[in-house]
């Protein structure tokens, strides 16, 4: 695990950029504590920042250059199966000279060219540079776990694992009003865009290669998805299961590859349980974290974590986080990020990462199941929606009660109400208005009176429309189910906002953090489920919990789904509330020129008062791009 950066310059003029390049090696130095290193050779730069996971021996330190000294390689990630790829390529007479992942990925790359990275299994972005013909080829994994952004002009190809190595290489800092406009809807930037003009991040499973000036995008990995084909799986329930069980298995066990201890998050979820359950069968006294709110029992979930620990006989500990030690870990986490990121439980991901950060590398997550499963709350309400029923439509013909009543995600009723209002509106929405609906924290007219009048146009136009367009690519389909549901937050949601948070709250506290719900094998079978194995009337993430129901104590099985959140109204009230009378004040807001300030005021000023429970998603937003644009842009 590490942090990556580079330069490919076309022209002299653009080969300046190469003496920024300890500039944007200092940007990505979080990512890798470990070691540091640069390769400047002609036109090229590569700059690299290393987490020792694998093979922690000096020898492996990167950019890692082969013996004849043609290729050098970057990378970031691990490849699991790295072992077997190594025997096979000992067998053809390769000769290694560390004993890492990285020169083994190299040595494919050789002997069988841009094909090589279907054979990997794990999470990446790399970079490859020819010195012979001057080439470089760049990829990223199949779903996404590690970033990696790019910039390209006539003079210049410029690409990193994160924002703010790019704004160290002297990219345009020219704000995109489409992306900001996005940003404010979702919490998020979704892929390609960024929140600057011109600078993309590469999708998940493509790839791009630099040579004469020219940059060829391909895609060497799709979702493995067929809507029509799941529907039609004619596998029986009770084998389903069983081949669950043997992916999973091996997909934890792939994951526990490492020369460093590894320990696993233990949110008190069935997702994470399951991890910790198979994990402790191959890790004895395995260790486990759980984050709590001792202050707030609605948001605690620490003793379903406990409960599992125990079983499990794991050396379990938990953080637990008053509004101080929210407030302590704030400007760590917000510093962390160089593009807004607005999702709020990264604030409590960050302070458990920077705890147990202090003595693992490694973590193992429950990520991706949600997702696969039908484990969110828009899951449950697409499959009632689609049902019909009397239940359906008296929740709908109600919606003007639901608007009257109060609502916030911070009680059980009133966030109860919060979902039957979400729910009734939805009802009258097609299928793919419906999901944006669903997965947005505004509405597109309610972000939009958060901008000031002059950028509007700039900012819903036929770009917005066509970005929007492909993120619902996979809700355009004659075959409607929830599994394009879950196909549309695969690549939506977890691509662009689970994924980022662990990535950046890890790595910015030395914590490589691994889901064994994304071995890309286990995602295949998945798709190739129909919706009726996750999701029926008994309940959600229906064959994750019956393949694995003997494994789980029953307090787990029969308990309300709970989103992993944090306390942030109450926070945004006390121990934030000097950050938000000084980023979002009148004057600040007016001489920026972003933001309409009358409504910036009227969310500023219901934090206090009772309609915050709605508002303070909203309001933590417009906190987190403040503090970017005072840090990269004012």
């Amino acid at each position: 695990m590490c942090g990556l950066a580079g330069v490919y310059a076309f022209t002299q003029t653009g080969s300046s950029v190469l003496d920024l390049l300890p500039a944007a090696a200092v940007a990505i130095a979080h990512r890798g504590p470990d070691a540091e290193g640069i390769f400047r050779h002609k036109q090229v730069g590569l700059v690299h920042s290393r987490l020792s996971v694998i093979a922690p021996s000096v020898l492996a330190n990167q950019p890692f250059t082969e013996a004849n000294g043609r290729y050098t390689i970057i990378l970031n990630g691990e490849i699991f199966n790295y072992q077997k790829l190594k025997q096979v390529l000992n067998e053809k007479g390769v000769h290694f000279t560390t004993a890492s992942d990285t020169e083994v990925v190299l040595q494919l790359y050789l002997r069988e060219g841009q094909e090589f990275l279907k054979k990997l299994r794990g999470f990446f972005a790399l970079a490859i540079y020819d010195a012979a013909d001057s080439s470089l080829f760049i990829a990223r994994d199949r779903f996404g776990e590690k970033p990696l952004l790019y910039y390209k002009d006539a003079e210049k190809f410029l690409f990193g694992s994160e924002l703010g190595a790019l704004i160290a290489l002297g990219v345009p800092r020219e704000l995109d009003y489409t992306s900001l406009y996005q940003y404010l809807q979702l919490t998020y930037v979704p892929a390609p865009a960024s929140i600057l003009a011109g600078v993309k991040k590469l999708l998940p499973g493509h790839s791009l290669y630099i040579k004469n000036g020219r940059v060829v995008t391909s895609v060497w990995y799709r979702l493995p998805y067929d809507a029509v084909k799941a529907s039609q799986n004619q596998l029986p329930y009770n084998q389903q299961q069983v081949k669950l069980k043997q992916l999973l298995y091996k997909a934890v066990a792939d994951r526990l590859v490492s020369d460093v201890p590894v320990g696993a998050f233990l949110s008190g979820g069935i997702d994470s349980s399951i991890v910790t359950a198979i994990a402790s069968e191959q890790v004895p006294g395995l260790q486990t974290f759980s984050v709590g709110f001792p202050d707030h029992p609605f948001f605690d979930e620490t003793a379903y974590a406990r409960l599992v620990a125990k079983k499990y006989n794991t050396r379990h500990t938990e953080v637990l986080l008053t509004a101080n030690d929210l407030y302590d870990n704030l400007f760590g986490m917000l510093g962390s990020i160089s593009e807004p990121f607005a999702d709020s439980s990264a604030l409590a991901v960050y302070a458990l990462s920077r705890h147990v950060g202090q003595s693992f590398k490694v973590f193992l997550s429950g990520d991706g199941a949600d997702e696969l499963f039908g484990g969110y709350n828009k899951h449950l309400a697409e499959f009632r929606m689609l049902k019909g029923g009397v239940g359906a439509t008296a929740v709908s013909q109600l919606e003007y009660l639901w608007k009257l009543l109060p609502k916030s995600r911070n009680s059980f009723v009133s966030n109860k109400v919060r979902q039957l209002h979400r729910f009734a509106e939805g009802t009258r929405l097609s299928p793919q208005e419906r999901y944006w609906h669903w997965a947005t924290w505004q509405h597109e007219n309610e972000a939009m009176q958060l901008l000031e009048p002059n950028l509007r146009a700039a900012a819903s136009n036929r770009l917005y429309f066509a970005r929007k367009s492909r993120l619902l690519d996979c809700l355009n389909k004659n075959h409607h189910d929830l599994n394009n549901v879950l196909c549309a937050d695969w690549q939506l949601v977890l691509a662009n906002d689970m994924l980022p948070k662990i990535d950046l709250m890890g790595m910015a506290n030395g914590l490589e953090i691994r889901s064994p719900y994304l071995d890309h094998r286990l995602v295949k079978f998945a798709f190739s489920l129909p919706a009726s194995s996750k999701i029926n009337k008994a309940g959600q993430k229906r064959i994750l919990v019956d393949a694995f129901k003997e494994m789980l104590p029953h307090e787990l099985l029969i308990r309300r789904k709970k989103g992993f959140e944090v306390p942030l109204q109450e926070f945004l009230a006390t121990k934030g509330q000097e950050l938000v009378q000084e980023l979002l004040s009148d004057n600040l807001i007016k001489a920026q020129g972003i933001f309409n300030s009358e409504e910036v005021k009227l969310l500023r000023n219901s934090i206090t008062q009772k309609q915050a429970g709605t508002h303070q998603t909203k309001l933590w937003s417009l906190l987190v791009f403040q503090y970017w644009w005072q840090k990269y842009m004012a």
